[in-house]
């Protein structure tokens, strides 16, 4: 496992894809997937100048959060259970996962200030088992907008097999997102979306936090 490498050889493609997509390279953020890594290999990674991580489960974040620097940004992008939620729901910057109101009212008792947040939306309804399906999302963002513990910063989605190819999921994503700014006269800046198999065509549609795990830890 050489991080270092591994990082240079996927910057080197991030730069292309935002050349090509004609993208500022700083418009996107690289989240280091650390679920399951030990804090040795995510201080390597720190090292290397990654200061966003991404975890999915309540128990390893705690844990590594204490053993590792403190200016990194803890993104939580994995399905958060409500009750496990209280855990970790004022040690995270940012959650990328929100996908349903009893979540949300979880967060806005329990959360000392507004938490950015990202609403999952399932695009591939017949296979995705979480998030919100995208025909719903407009009535879930009205309703959120009346939280004040919930700074909606974001969309997130996982591409998955279905009816559309990875690139019109990743689309439809961005025009739900155009959709919604206008419909709640709102700024909504972040799309989450692409992992390590489809992050450059993620780049191309838009995306903003690119979540990569297994390509940085080859």
């Amino acid at each position: 496992m050489d991080i270092k490498s591994n990082l240079t050889e996927v910057e080197e493609k991030i730069v292309n894809a935002c050349k090509k997509a004609g993208r500022d390279r700083n418009e996107v953020k690289l989240i280091a997937v650390s679920k399951t890594k030990p804090v040795e290999i995510l201080q390597e990674a720190y090292d290397e100048n990654i200061r966003y991580f991404g975890e999915n489960k309540v128990q390893e974040l705690s844990n590594k959060i204490p053993k590792l620097p403190s200016d990194i940004k803890w993104h939580f992008i994995g399905h958060l259970q409500r009750n496990k939620a209280k855990q970790v729901i004022n040690k995270i910057d940012y959650l990328h996962s929100l996908d349903s109101l009893d979540l949300a009212k979880i967060i806005e008792k329990e959360r000392i200030k507004p938490l950015k947040t990202f609403v999952e939306v399932s695009i591939n309804l017949e296979e995705s088992k979480n998030g919100v399906p995208y025909y719903e999302t407009k009535e879930f963002v009205r309703e959120l907008l009346k939280y004040q513990k919930i700074e909606l910063v974001g969309l997130m989605m996982m591409a998955v097999k279905g009816s559309l190819n990875t690139g019109e999921q990743f689309h439809k994503l961005k025009e739900l997102r155009d959709e919604l700014e206008k419909e709640f006269d709102i700024k909504i800046p972040y799309l989450s979306m692409g992992m390590s198999d489809d992050y450059e065509s993620a780049i191309k549609e838009g995306a903003t936090h690119i979540r990569l795990g297994r390509i940085l830890y080859k």
